[in-house]
Parts: C-alpha cells; sequence; structure tokens
C-alpha cells in the first residue's frame, strides 16, 4: 500500500488571485479536488497527506469533506519551502512506500497513479521529452556557455513514488549536505539511490499562470478542438 503525499502549500503568486491557486475553479470545482478525487479512486493508496498554506487549514478541511473523500487524510502546515514540506510529511506517512503529487496538476486521473504503482521499479517518476533545445548559460552575464543534448533531458512531473525509508534518507542527507531541491526525484538521484523514470504525457502540466487554468479548463471540460 502507498502513502500520497499531495503538495498544497503554494501561494500561487503568479496566478495573481486573491486565494493560493489550488483553491481557484476549474469548472467550478477547486483545482484541489481533481488530485483528492483521482487519489481516492486508486484502491492501493491507502491514505492522504495533504498539506496547506498558513491559514487555509480549515478551507482544505471542508472541501476535502464536501466532496466525499473516502481516504483516511492527515493534514501537515506547509514548510518555508516545497524540499522542507516533503520532508515534514514524509514522517507522518504510515506506509512503507509513498506516492508524491501535487494538486497544482489537475490533470492526473486514478489510472495514472495505478500505472504507476504497477512499475516495476521502486522509485521511478513520470517524465516527459523535452520539445524545444534548452541551454546552459551565465544569467549575470548574459552568456551561453555550452549545450545540452536534448535527448538526454526530460521534463520532471509529477506523480512519483519511492520507498520511504530512501526518500527519508535522501531528504537527511541532503539536509546534512545544506542542499534544497525542488523535487524528489533528481533529490533521491543525486544523493545515490536509483531512480528510474516512465513516460508522462504533455497534458501533465502544472497550473502556474492564468493562462495554465484557462488551458486546464478547457481540456478538462472534454472540449474536443475537431468538434
Amino acid at each position: 500500500m502507498y502513502s500520497l503525499i499531495l503538495l498544497n502549500g503554494g501561494v500561487g503568486s503568479r496566478v495573481a488571485a486573491d486565494r493560493p491557486k489550488q483553491f481557484l475553479n476549474i469548472n467550478g470545482i477547486p483545482i484541489i479536488v481533481f488530485s483528492l478525487v483521482a487519489a481516492d479512486g486508486c484502491d492501493e493508496i491507502n491514505e492522504i497527506v495533504i498539506n496547506y498554506p498558513h491559514g487555509w487549514l480549515e478551507q482544505t478541511q471542508k472541501i476535502v469533506e464536501k466532496y466525499g473523500i473516502k481516504k483516511a487524510v492527515k493534514y501537515v502546515e506547509a514548510g518555508a519551502t516545497r524540499h522542507e514540506s516533503v520532508a515534514l510529511m514524509v514522517s507522518e506517512c504510515s506506509s512503507d512506500n509513498v506516492i508524491i503529487h501535487e494538486s497544482a496538476r489537475p490533470m492526473i486521473t486514478s489510472d495514472d497513479f495505478q500505472s504507476l504503482v504497477e512499475h516495476h521499479a521502486s522509485n521511478v517518476s513520470y517524465m516527459h521529452e523535452i520539445p524545444f533545445t534548452v541551454a546552459p548559460v551565465e544569467p549575470e552575464t548574459g552568456k551561453v556557455t555550452g549545450y545540452l543534448e536534448r535527448s538526454k533531458l526530460r521534463n520532471v512531473q509529477l506523480p512519483q513514488k519511492f520507498v520511504k525509508s530512501e526518500l527519508e534518507s535522501a531528504h537527511t542527507m541532503a539536509k546534512d549536505k545544506g542542499l534544497n531541491f525542488t523535487e524528489d526525484a533528481t533529490l533521491l538521484a543525486s544523493m545515490g539511490f536509483e531512480v528510474l523514470f516512465t513516460d508522462g504525457s504533455d497534458n501533465n502540466f502544472k497550473v502556474t499562470t492564468p493562462v495554465d487554468v484557462k488551458v486546464a479548463g478547457f481540456l478538462l471540460s472534454g472540449n474536443d478542438s475537431n468538434e
């Protein structure tokens, strides 16, 4: 069985709304709900550990209750960074294996969680091919410093699954080294643990800007551009 760490603690400043982006509505439904419902439909997930921005506990609890989430839910106040939040939440997980997702990716489905669970690797992340060229640069000087082979790069997506003990060890090692990561697949890989990737989807994007909210609304409405 798996504990789901559902990251929900961001303030969504780039959306420029009157509330954290995960509480904005898409087609009349708060963004957070799509991930909760998808997780609730995956039998291998036995609990949800969700965090919340300071001052938003009651709102988060009301949404979980309103939409009839059946899994056991634990609430953890968000840390100062995403990295810190995961470290705080993993200690609350009761299962030996964990899945990490973020509510800002509402295109997730129960089947996506199930496919991740069924993957043969213990530590694995959805990742997607990068359809554009990227280059290493020096931001301070504006200098391009070299070349990166696009075929060997991937856009890191969520959800990801890990052995809980290895995730905890990786966070401990990073803390000892004074390192802070923005997601956990590269954290574990950098700390020496084997992590594999499985192909993701271009639909599985993170809602970050007002345009993203509109695109997610279109896709989740089931509209077909060919109609």
